[in-house]
């Protein structure tokens, strides 16, 4: 097994001990009742970032900068909170939810793997029309709002 596979099954065991797989806590959670999903995915970015300046000090690792695609990033985050709110799942959670039992996550499943289908199909017309508008290149959040101009260099 390899050590996607294994870490995958790590993030599963631990999504669904932390609660974050139930249905209840990810609607409390987008009502603003709940904030288990808030805190659990605030650890696991904090631990990833110290993972990875860990990771990047020791050259193990280099950071590759994805270009900011204003209507690109603003439409799959509006695609995937909706997905994400109607849903009532994302896709780890939808996984580790299918994994202890919630069998009615399949119908979840399934409308994620045609929306990626979808995707994959339409990718050629999104690359023309929908990344290249005001593609602002590869810049890091300190770069925006400093307005500089040099590339990130690691």
């Amino acid at each position: 097994m390899g050590k996607a596979a294994i870490f995958g099954i790590i993030f599963g065991f631990l999504l669904q001990k932390a609660g974050v797989a139930k249905y209840h806590v990810l609607i409390g959670q987008l009502t603003l009742q709940d904030f288990t999903v808030f805190k659990v995915m605030l650890s696991a970015i904090i631990t990833a970032m110290i993972g990875h300046r860990i990771l990047l000090k020791r050259h193990q690792v280099k950071t590759h900068i994805k270009p900011f695609q204003p209507l690109a990033n603003i439409g799959g985050g509006v695609i995937f909170g909706a997905g994400f709110a109607m849903a009532g799942f994302c896709p780890g959670t939808g996984a580790a939810a299918l994994g202890q039992g919630d069998f009615e996550t399949i119908f979840y499943i399934a409308g994620m793997l045609v929306g990626s289908y979808i995707y994959a199909e339409s990718s050629g017309y999104i690359d023309q029309h929908v990344k290249a508008w005001k593609d602002k290149g590869k810049v890091t959040l300190p770069q925006m709002l400093s307005n500089e101009k040099e590339s990130f260099q690691h």
